[in-house]
C-alpha cells in the first residue's frame, strides 16, 4: 500500500491525524498574534449575500458571476483581497487610472486553474498575462449610486484606453422570470451564475445584501482540520477531509476530489471552497462537494 503524502506535515503527525489519534486544532489569530507573512491591511471590499426570492431583481443591476481572482487597484498597485501584492507585469497596469478600482482578473470561463497559477507567480510571465483581462465592477469610495459609479467607471476606463481593462457589463431584468432566464442562459454558456447589485446603493464595504450572488448551487468556505483514510479503491489515499465552518461547525467532505488530490490532499489549516444544495435543520450543508482550495493570497 502506498503511503499518503500530506503537504506541510511531518510524516508521523500526518499518520496520527489520518488514524484519528490526533485531531488538530487551529489557533485563533489576532493582530497581536498574526501568523508570519499574513497581511492584515486588507482593502475595504463589498462582499455578497445569497439571493433569495424575497429580493426584487428589478431593483438591481445584473452581471455574470466571474470565475476569476478578486483584485483591488489602489491607484498605484494591484492587490489580492487579502492586501498582498499581485505581481503583474509593469506594462499591465502602467496606464491604469490613478483612482481605486475593484474587480476580477479573468481568463474566460472554466479557466480558473490556469488563471490562479498565472497571477500567483512571483515572477509574472508575459505570455500568460496577455490572456488576462481586469474586469472592474466597482469604484471604491465613489460618490452617488451604483448605477452612477458604473457610468463613472465607463468614462474612466474609456479614457485609459487599455484593451485589457474593461468594465463588466451590467444589465437590468424586469422580474424574477427574467432573472431565471438570464441565469439559465449564462450557465448554459459555461458561466458560474449571476451577481446582483442594488442600482441605487451608495458605496459600502463588508457583507451586505446590496450585493447578491445567484448560482444553480450554493458555495461556501471552510478550514481543513483533519483527514479520514480512504477505503476500497481509495485505500492508501485520503478518503475525506473534516472541515470547520466560520461558525465552528464540523462536517465531512468526501466528494469532488480527483485521485491526484486524494494522494496529496489540502493541507491542514488550508481553506477550501465547497458546493452544496441546502442546509439541514442543524445548519450543516446537504450534498456538500469539494470545489477547490482557496489559494493563499
Amino acid at each position: 500500500m502506498k503511503p499518503i503524502r500530506f503537504p506541510s506535515l511531518h510524516p508521523l503527525l500526518a499518520l496520527l491525524i489520518l488514524s484519528g489519534v490526533l485531531q488538530p486544532t487551529l489557533p485563533a489569530h489576532s493582530a497581536e498574534h498574526a501568523p508570519i507573512g499574513v497581511d492584515l491591511s486588507a482593502p475595504p471590499l463589498l462582499l455578497a449575500q445569497e439571493y433569495s426570492d424575497r429580493h426584487d431583481p428589478a431593483l438591481y443591476l445584473v452581471s455574470e458571476k466571474l470565475d476569476g481572482v478578486r483584485a483591488y487597484w489602489d491607484g498605484s498597485s494591484l492587490k489580492f483581497r487579502s492586501g498582498k501584492p499581485i505581481h503583474a507585469p509593469a506594462w499591465f497596469t502602467a496606464q491604469f487610472p490613478a483612482h481605486a478600482l475593484d474587480g476580477e482578473l479573468w481568463m474566460g470561463r472554466r479557466s480558473f486553474d490556469r488563471l490562479s497559477a498565472a497571477v500567483r507567480r512571483q515572477e509574472p510571465l508575459d505570455a500568460e498575462w496577455k490572456g488576462i483581462t481586469y474586469q472592474v465592477y466597482e469604484l471604491p469610495g465613489g460618490a452617488g449610486s451604483f448605477g452612477e459609479r458604473i457610468a463613472a467607471l465607463e468614462t474612466s476606463v474609456a479614457q485609459a484606453g487599455v484593451p485589457w481593462l474593461q468594465v463588466l457589463p451590467q444589465t437590468r431584468v424586469a422580474d424574477k422570470a427574467g432573472l431565471k432566464r438570464k441565469l439559465a442562459q449564462v450557465t448554459a454558456e459555461g458561466g458560474e451564475g449571476l451577481m446582483l447589485h442594488r442600482a441605487d446603493a451608495s458605496w459600502q464595504s463588508g457583507r451586505s445584501d446590496v450585493l447578491l450572488k445567484l448560482k444553480p448551487h450554493r458555495d461556501a468556505e471552510a478550514v481543513v482540520v483533519a483527514y479520514e483514510a480512504g477505503r476500497g479503491k481509495y485505500e492508501g489515499m485520503m478518503g475525506a477531509v473534516i472541515v470547520m465552518t466560520p461558525e465552528g461547525r464540523r462536517f465531512r467532505l468526501g466528494t469532488g476530489f480527483s485521485d491526484a488530490m486524494r494522494r496529496t490532499p489540502p493541507a491542514i489549516g488550508s481553506t477550501v471552497t465547497y458546493r452544496y444544495r441546502d442546509v439541514t435543520s442543524s445548519g450543516l450543508p446537504r450534498f456538500a462537494s469539494f470545489l477547490r482550495v482557496r489559494e493563499s493570497e
